[in-house]
C-alpha cells in the first residue's frame, strides 16, 4: 500500500485571517492606524495546502480540519476547492464559529496575532479517517493550538502523539509543526509527539522552547548553539528522518540517520520589497514538504524553502505570493544571502 500512496495531506488548524496593516505597534492604551484590511485563508491547513498547490498544481493534496457553519467556513472551503484540494476531511461544526485571526502586520514584516480558536478547539481524532487516506505524507499543525489533540493521553502522552502513531502504522510518513504560543507548555505538548514523527518543521522559538532554551543571545542574534542543541534533543526524542528549524536569519536541517546538521543563511531581500510576513513559516513549511516528498538533498531543500518564504514576503497574506516550483528555484539565485557570522551568536 505504501508504494501506491501519493500526495500530501494537511491536517489541523483552519482559520480565516484578517490582515490589518498598521503603522506602528502601540503600547496599551495608545492608538495605532490601520492602513489596509484584507481577508484570506489562514492556519496550517489552507496556507500550506494552497502554497503546495501553487508550487505544483499536479500534486494530489488533501485537507483535514473543522470549520463553522458560517460564511468564513464556506469561504475557506471554496478557496481550497478552487485549487483542486480535497476537502472531504473538513467537517462542519453546528455550533462553533470558524476560527479567525486578526494579524496586525507592520510594513517591516513583523506581525502579531489575535486569535479566536472557534471550531478548531473541537477538532479531534473522531473527525478524521486515516484508514481511508491515500497520501504519502500527513502533516499536522499546529501543536499548542489544537485543544483536543493537545490533551494528555495515557499510552503515548498526548492525543496528537496517539494519532501520529496510528497514522504511521498505516504506512504514512508523519510530519508536525507547532505555533509560537507564549502561553503554551511546549515540553508537555510537543515532546511526546516527536517519537511518532518522521519529519518535524518548527521555527527557532518552538524548537528551543521545548527544552527550556533561549533561541536568541543577549544581543538579539540567533543562538546557533541552542538551536543545534534543540535539534539534537529532538532527534534523541525519536524523530525518525529529518528535523527542520527555520528563523528569519537562517534555517537548519538535520539528517537524523547520521546527525549531520546543515545551516543556510536567509536570502537578503531589500526592505522596500517586503510587504508583510504573515504566513512566511507556512510558505517555508510547504516548500520543505515539497522537498521532502521529492527527496531533495538537505541543502537544496533549504535553498528552495528559503526562496518560497521570500515569495510570501511580497504579499500581505499567506498564499498570494507563492509561485510555481521552477520560479521559486530561480528566486534562490536572485538575491544574495546574509552572512551567517553576522546573524548568529
Amino acid at each position: 500500500m505504501t508504494a501506491e500512496r501519493n500526495g500530501i495531506l494537511l491536517a489541523g488548524n483552519v482559520i480565516a485571517d484578517y490582515i490589518k496593516t498598521i503603522d506602528t505597534y502601540p503600547t496599551i492604551g495608545m492608538l495605532s492606524n490601520v492602513t489596509e484590511v484584507s481577508r484570506s485563508v489562514g492556519g496550517c491547513v489552507p496556507n500550506t495546502a494552497i502554497n503546495l498547490a501553487k508550487i505544483d498544481p499536479t500534486m494530489p493534496l488533501f485537507a483535514a480540519g473543522r470549520v463553522g457553519d458560517d460564511e468564513n467556513g464556506r469561504f475557506i472551503i471554496e478557496q481550497l476547492n478552487a485549487y483542486g484540494i480535497s476537502t472531504e476531511e473538513i467537517s462542519v461544526s453546528p455550533t462553533a464559529s470558524t476560527s479567525f485571526s486578526d494579524a496586525m502586520s507592520l510594513r517591516s514584516g513583523e506581525r502579531t496575532f489575535f486569535h479566536c480558536r472557534g471550531a478548531n478547539s473541537e477538532f479531534g481524532p473522531e473527525h478524521i479517517t486515516p484508514e481511508n487516506w491515500t497520501c504519502r505524507i500527513a502533516h499536522f499543525g499546529y501543536v499548542l493550538l489544537l485543544d483536543r489533540f493537545d490533551q494528555a493521553e495515557e499510552t503515548c502522552g498526548t492525543v496528537m502523539a496517539k494519532t501520529l502513531q496510528a497514522v504511521q502504522a498505516l504506512g504514512i510518513k508523519t510530519s508536525l509543526d507547532a505555533v509560537s504560543d507564549s502561553s503554551g507548555n511546549f515540553p508537555k505538548t510537543l515532546i511526546p509527539a516527536l517519537r511518532y514523527c518522521d519529519y518535524v518543521i518548527l521555527n527557532e522559538i518552538e524548537s528551543c522552547s521545548a527544552w527550556g532554551l533561549s533561541p536568541r543571545t543577549a544581543d538579539g542574534r540567533l543562538d546557533e548553539q541552542n538551536v543545534r542543541s534543540a535539534i539534537r534533543r529532538m532527534a534523541e526524542a525519536g524523530v525518525k528522518e529529518k528535523i527542520i528549524v527555520h528563523a528569519k536569519e537562517a534555517a537548519f536541517i538535520c539528517n537524523v540517520a547520521d546527525g549531520q546538521i546543515t545551516v543556510l543563511p536567509s536570502l537578503k531581500v531589500p526592505a522596500e520589497e517586503i510587504v508583510g510576513s504573515t504566513g512566511a513559516g507556512d510558505a517555508f513549511c510547504a516548500a520543505s514538504l515539497y522537498g521532502l516528498y521529492h527527496g531533495y538533498a538537505d541543502r537544496d531543500l533549504l535553498e528552495f524553502a528559503s526562496a518560497a518564504a521570500v515569495c510570501n514576503l511580497t504579499r500581505d497574506n499567506a498564499v498570494d505570493g507563492m509561485k510555481p516550483a521552477a520560479e521559486v528555484a530561480e528566486i534562490a539565485k536572485t538575491y544574495p544571502r546574509l552572512s551567517l557570522e553576522s546573524v548568529v551568536g
